[in-house]
């Protein structure tokens, strides 16, 4: 993709790796809209950013997507990139008898991409340069057990962006999948911003954007990081390395 002269849509965008993408994206001089549920969020990510803009979104909600994407359409009609980044990551014990954390996992991670793509691909199209950005995970290649519904979104997130890629072909949108590892963020609480055994926000970040910029035709973009979990399958040790990950990932759950 073209990194400067974009106008640039990132939901979940006021925190995390969405405000760090929309961060440094905005510095690059693009135009670029932030969208999440709280506003006061939204807020603070655009003071300390001056020029960047934000709107509220209800990912979850299917209305309130389309009167969303009503409002992009109207009032940035050069929107040429869309970053999906909004989720959440929530621990399950499958055993419990509840499935409300799997429905509003899939809502949020699934559903809503999904929706808010459909809505927005007829303006995309319609740009000479395009991108749709969608954010996976490592676990979306080798699931935590922990989060068994969050890891199997990030699956079909992967799976929904093969297609997408496919079926555009011979347009102008280019499809790019971000495939974190472990992330310095605050995704799972507080504590995982300061755990040692995640990968500092900051350096995600370079070196994501160098990617970017050095792979302008990649369709995955593979931090060193991640690489292990994305191809555990194809290095022949799956079943072991999926015992021992997901036995250490436990542990420090304790």
């Amino acid at each position: 993709m073209q990194m400067t002269g974009n106008t640039i849509l990132i939901t979940g965008g006021g925190s995390g790796i969405g405000r760090a993408l929309a961060e440094a994206f905005h510095r690059l001089g693009n135009a670029v809209i932030i969208a999440g549920r709280r506003q006061s969020v939204l807020d603070d990510t655009v003071g300390a950013n001056p020029g960047m803009r934000a709107a509220v979104l209800d990912i979850e909600n299917p209305a309130a997507i389309l009167n969303f994407a009503d409002h992009m359409k109207r009032d940035f009609p050069a929107l040429n990139v869309v970053i999906h980044n909004a989720g959440i990551m929530r621990n399950e014990v499958l055993t419990g008898g509840s499935v409300d954390t799997a429905e509003a996992t899939i809502a949020t991670n699934l559903l809503g991409p999904i929706r808010l793509n459909t809505a927005l691909l007829p303006l995309l199209l319609t740009q000479p340069h395009a991108a749709v950005l969608t954010v996976s995970s490592g676990l979306a290649f080798l699931p935590l057990a922990l989060t068994p519904t969050y890891s199997a979104t990030k699956a079909a997130i992967h799976a929904y962006t093969q297609a997408l890629r496919y079926q555009l072909q011979g347009t102008a949108v280019q499809v790019i999948e971000l495939v974190p590892p472990y992330v310095q963020t605050e995704l799972q609480g507080p504590g995982q911003a300061s755990d040692p055994h995640a990968m500092p926000l900051n350096g995600f970040i370079t070196e994501t954007m160098d990617l970017l910029s050095s792979q302008p035709d990649a369709q995955e973009i593979l931090v060193e990081r991640v690489k292990m979990l994305r191809f555990a399958e194809a290095n022949g040790n799956y079943s072991a390395f999926f015992q021992t990950f997901n036995d250490a990932m436990s542990q420090r759950q304790l």
